[in-house]
């Protein structure tokens, strides 16, 4: 699904940008440029990147 449509920006490429250690709204901005233009897409990238680093949490093992 494409959350900017400023820059043509889909959730999976901001998964990927997440996946390569983009963990914050700054540095996924500074990778992909969201949020720079009108910033319409701001509350979704905000709302894919908490999905991710949560599903992210839960698979890593508990600490003992």
């Amino acid at each position: 699904m494409y959350v900017c449509l400023c820059h043509g920006i889909t959730d999976s490429q901001i998964e990927s940008a997440i996946d390569n250690g983009a963990h914050s709204m700054k540095q996924i901005s500074q990778e992909l440029s969201v949020g720079s233009q009108c910033g319409k897409c701001c509350q979704c990238t905000k709302k894919v990147l908490s999905s991710k680093l949560m599903q992210i949490s839960e698979a890593q093992p508990a600490a003992a």
